[in-house]
């Protein structure tokens, strides 16, 4: 199977439903295990972006939150939520089939405090210099449920099973 066509394929359909221009395919052992269009215009849900239902999906089916041995096949460079997502379950490998400099004359997805140009600059910025307002509230009880965390875990501090290095 073509898994970077099955991509393109759901994304088209996607917009002829009336939904956005975006797919993801995920792939274990040369079959599907998970796959979605994005749903943010269906559900008004800006978190259903492609790649987190597929993530979702293919996560809840394996039981795991780890992805390693998939292949992840995305229509465009992933925004930097799914990137975040992406790198935090830890695929083999993503394949992203148009970048969003070629898209860009076609479709362009702007916000308030989110802009892709920019976007990337911003995240490395401090947090009280970013353009989102954000407060710090220390709170030594917020600490103390990490320690609970952890010593409810043997006083492991890692997540057990998480791929590293």
């Amino acid at each position: 199977m073509d898994f970077a066509q099955r991509t393109i394929d759901i994304a088209r359909r996607n917009v002829a439903e009336g939904g956005r221009p975006f797919a993801t395919v995920i792939v274990k052992d040369g079959e599907i295990l998970a796959e979605s269009p994005n749903l943010v215009a269906q559900t008004n849900d800006p978190t259903a972006h492609a790649e987190i239902l597929a993530i979702r999906e293919a996560c809840t089916r394996l039981g795991t939150e780890h992805l390693t041995g998939t292949t992840v096949y995305v229509l465009a460079h992933p925004c930097p939520m799914c990137l975040g997502s992406l790198y935090y379950c830890s695929p083999d490998e993503v394949v992203f089939l148009t970048t969003r400099d070629a898209y860009e004359p076609h479709y362009v997805d702007d916000r308030k405090y989110f802009e892709l140009d920019t976007f990337y600059t911003e995240i490395a910025t401090p947090w009280q210099d970013r353009r989102l307002p954000m407060t710090y509230e220390a709170r030594d009880e917020a600490v103390e449920v990490y320690r609970f965390w952890q010593e409810r875990n043997g006083g492991e501090r890692h997540v057990a099973g998480a791929p590293t290095r």
